[in-house]
């Protein structure tokens, strides 16, 4: 793997170790409360700072990811660097567009 891309998986990974301890004390707390999906929503629904916050993880998530992918496809399916690049674009592209509609309906009222 090039140093570019070294730097920014591990950089996403770095900045998502809060955001998932977040993430799971939101659930626990959630589920400790019993709290159901239209008391969730409730909460959540009109949030700026959720939606900032969610946001910023669907992006995170999927570059990490899309990174892994690109070195899974060089390293196991042994595409080369150009095709194994492009198919991890479309990949995080992907993920990016799903991820960020989930925050929509979850966050826009």
């Amino acid at each position: 793997m090039n140093a570019r891309l070294y730097f920014w998986q591990r950089g996403s990974a770095a900045l998502m170790v809060p955001m998932i301890v977040v993430h799971l004390a939101v659930i626990f707390y959630a589920t400790s409360q019993r709290l159901t999906a239209a008391e969730i929503l409730s909460r959540t629904q009109g949030s700026l700072a959720w939606g900032l916050f969610y946001g910023a993880f669907v992006l995170l998530a999927s570059i990490h990811a899309s990174i892994g992918t690109r070195n899974i496809l060089c390293e196991w399916g042994r595409l080369k660097s150009g095709s194994a690049g492009a198919v991890a674009s479309v990949f995080g592209a992907a993920l990016i567009a799903l991820g960020l509609r989930a925050v929509a309906a979850v966050v826009l009222p």
